[in-house]
């Protein structure tokens, strides 16, 4: 190579590489799930900048992303309910960033503003709810717990922050407290069971007496009506009757005005 232009080479590959440095440095990449904030000299705009490809100042101007997605945090709140028993309560609350608090957020808040703004505001929420029910109350209802800690916490924490739903994932009690609990829910469904056997046989008993009063109001009706209609008793014996007497006949039968069945000629007594 020609000694002459290892200096121009030189150069222009010094040229190149500052261009591509300063167009890095002119450009900026907002990713999905993110907003920008944008940082001059120590000074931040006003308003947010939405995902997608930008241009910016080079070396005087930083572009830095705050995450909008939905996420998922831990919390274990340590309370105490009304009847002075100490509830371990396992939580995850679900939050996100609004898009209006994005500024703010970088603003005040130095990175994730979960630890500083949401958990002790949930905590705090859980603990003044729970300090109004008893430790059997807080097992039981733990979806009413949730509700009220819920919207407890959304008042605290205003609007700068969403959260969108907490669940909690295990309440944790005393060996103690937890086997008298048990014990109290075991008498409870034996007790249950004995009232329901009382009510079903009390109900059996009922229905067997309605019962016996039908039959015998039955059976009245069926009396008094073969009294008012003797010949309809006739007419039955004759319908039944097989084609043999009576071995035993009673001895005032012609008195009681019966039907008397005759013999057949294999059945007449014989003569003494």
């Amino acid at each position: 190579m020609n000694q002459s232009l290892l200096p121009r080479v030189i150069g222009i590959g010094v040229l190149v590489f500052a261009f591509i440095v300063v167009s890095a440095t002119m450009t900026y990449v907002v990713e999905p799930g993110t907003r920008g904030v944008k940082v001059t000299l120590g000074k931040t705009t006003d308003q947010f900048l939405p995902e997608g490809f930008g241009f910016k100042a080079p070396f005087i101007t930083t572009i830095v992303p705050v995450n909008v997605r939905q996420r998922t945090q831990a919390v274990r709140a340590e309370c105490f309910s009304s009847d002075l028993q100490q509830v371990i309560v396992d939580l995850r609350v679900l939050y996100r960033v609004p898009e209006a608090s994005v500024v703010q957020i970088y603003k005040q808040f130095a990175g994730d503003p979960f630890d500083s703004l949401i958990a002790p505001r949930v905590q705090e929420a859980l603990k003044e709810v729970t300090a109004l029910q008893t430790a059997e109350q807080i097992v039981k209802g733990r979806e009413e717990i949730k509700q009220k800690a819920l919207a407890a916490a959304k008042q605290k924490i205003g609007a700068m922050l969403t959260v969108e739903d907490i669940v909690i994932r295990n309440i944790d009690l005393s060996h103690e407290l937890e086997r008298a609990i048990e014990a109290k829910m075991v008498a409870e469904q034996q007790a249950a069971q004995a009232r329901f056997t009382q009510i079903q046989t009390q109900v059996e008993a009922e229905t067997a007496i309605i019962k016996a009063r039908g039959e015998a109001e039955a059976i009245k009706v069926r009396g008094e009506a073969l009294k008012l209609n003797p010949a309809y008793l006739r007419l039955q014996l004759v319908e039944r009757w097989n084609g043999r007497s009576p071995l035993v006949v009673p001895a005032d039968i012609r008195n009681t005005g019966a039907l008397l069945l005759p013999l057949g000629p294999a059945e007449k007594s014989p003569a003494p």
